[in-house]
């Protein structure tokens, strides 16, 4: 709470001069309110013919539609602010020049797409259109470590950090001192003092009430550097765009990402909701080389005093294992940018799987088009499920998730409930050869808003740890039967409003 008063005293004034500011440029166009009305509202409709011609998901244009007609003027200005892609055009305008030098830093992945294609062409099709529409290949699988727990992930966290010789990155979307954390940077100093360069990166929307710029400056003190992503400070247009990303890299040789944030209950040594359920993974190998660009390409975007070499991505030379793992494909979604990645690959792994498909999720606020295609899967006979938690950690979103079950259910979607706690892990395994594990929630905020990682695993050994893991934790949770959807008349439209306010939430 300290933290969050701090930075409230800090941004409450600047949005109230914002605030003041447009008032006044209100007050002084007041003369000539009249024709500012009629001119608004014809923006309205042509807002609103302009939201029906674009290709998005229908349950976001028909949110946008119904705050423009209801309230044309402050509808408009809402749109033209929050809700198009051209609202973060200044975070665009400080990663595209970036992106745009480190070009040819990545491998080419036509050989691997090949091979895959010789065992399952529809998959490497997918693979492919992910590689086009984020630049980021698909490489031979190493070593992979699969962790059902956040703890045995930070364990082994700590014995690679101690191991680190040239360079750690770190970006998380929270970060909150405790043990957890306390205890990396205390790793992290002694490898400074060692010549090792160390970079934090975390969300500043993400780290209001956890960390904070006496946070920073103490690490800077060690001789860590740090810096917030989009930083939050007044209103912007971009407010929304927030990295929700989780990646640790070091060396270039290994990399660990997965749901888990650096806070103590992610380790279960606090419980606010119950036993913490989430997972991560390990990867060393080629692969690894995505994450150090992931990390690369935001850090100089923010960071131009202290940019990173584009060396580092192939600094670290790898020796090919005689047999490789299966196939690994590291990326992360743009939500400034192209199609939204990872909402149309989990629509179409849905759509050619044919026996199962398991998926973790924390929060269930699904689009048309991912939402028909889990009741689709279903009703052809695979065997759809989901885990959600048993405990939430928001009531409102929970209560919107639970909207949807019903006719998931009625479709032959089976539902499960984890009972000692909250579920916060983010992952999908198909028909024992496909699955994927990062940050991505399944709902608006991960699959259209945020910045996401997330890493598809094929004909992996992974594969397998996820799929038992999911049912060892399907043993621990409750069945969702059709008696848990009753509702009155009353909750019933609540919750259709509640599912219309969805995107926003």
């Amino acid at each position: 709470m300290k933290k969050l008063f701090g930075r409230v005293l800090i941004v409450i004034p600047i949005i109230v001069i914002q605030i003041c500011w447009f008032a006044l440029i209100f007050y002084l166009l007041r003369d000539l309110a009249e024709i500012l009305m009629i001119v608004l509202q014809i923006l309205a409709i042509l807002f609103s013919l302009y939201i029906i011609s674009k290709r998005e998901e229908g349950t976001y244009k028909i949110l946008w539609l119904i705050i423009i007609m209801s309230l044309p003027i402050f509808g408009a200005l809402l749109y033209l602010f929050v809700g198009n892609k051209g609202s973060g055009r200044k975070l665009l305008k400080k990663i595209k020049p970036v992106t745009e030098g480190l070009k040819g830093t990545l491998p080419e992945n036509d050989e691997i797409i090949n091979e895959i294609a010789g065992k399952n062409k529809r998959i490497a099709q997918s693979l492919n259109t992910i590689t086009a529409n984020t630049g980021f290949p698909v490489y031979a699988g190493d070593d992979i470590k699969y962790y059902p727990l956040g703890e045995d992930m930070f364990e082994d966290m700590c014995k690679e950090l101690e191991k680190a010789e040239h360079f750690v990155f770190i970006e998380y979307f929270i970060i909150k001192t405790g043990t957890f954390w306390d205890t990396m940077v205390d790793i992290l100093a002694k490898r400074v003092e060692s010549g090792v360069d160390v970079r934090v990166m975390y969300d500043d929307l993400g780290c209001i009430t956890s960390y904070s710029h006496s946070d920073v400056v103490q690490l800077e003190k060690k001789g860590i550097k740090c810096i917030p992503f989009n930083p939050f400070f007044s209103i912007k247009t971009q407010l929304n765009n927030r990295d929700h990303r989780k990646i640790m890299v070091i060396d270039g040789r290994v990399a660990f990402s997965g749901g888990v944030n650096i806070a103590d209950e992610y380790i279960n040594l606090t419980h606010p909701f119950g036993k913490w359920k989430d997972i991560g993974f390990r990867i060393n190998g080629e692969a690894v080389k995505n994450y150090t660009y992931m990390f690369m390409e935001f850090w100089n975007a923010f960071d131009t005093k202290n940019p990173i070499s584009k060396d580092r991505i192939s600094e670290y030379k790898y020796t090919k294992p005689e047999k490789y793992n299966g196939y690994i494909l590291p990326y992360y979604d743009n939500p400034l940018e192209g199609d939204p990645t990872s909402n149309i690959f989990f629509t179409e792994v849905l759509s050619f799987a044919t026996d199962y498909v398991y998926f973790y999720t924390p929060y269930l606020m699904l689009g048309d088009t991912l939402y028909d295609a889990f009741i689709m899967a279903a009703k052809r006979g695979v065997d759809v499920r989901l885990i959600l938690p048993g405990i939430p950690d928001k009531k409102l979103v929970y209560r919107i998730s639970r909207s949807y079950y019903r006719p998931l259910l009625e479709a032959g979607v089976k539902i499960y409930e984890y009972t000692p706690g909250f579920v916060h892990a983010k992952a999908f395994v198909a028909d024992d050869h496909l699955c994927g594990i990062g940050t991505v929630n399944l709902d608006y905020r991960s699959l259209f808003l945020h910045y996401e990682c997330f890493s598809v695993f094929y004909d992996t050994s992974v594969a397998a740890d996820v799929k038992k893991d999911i049912e060892n934790t399907i043993n621990e949770s409750r069945v969702v039967i059709f008696k848990d959807t009753n509702r009155n008349i009353f909750s019933a439209i609540f919750d259709g409003v509640l599912r219309i306010l969805a995107p926003l939430l």
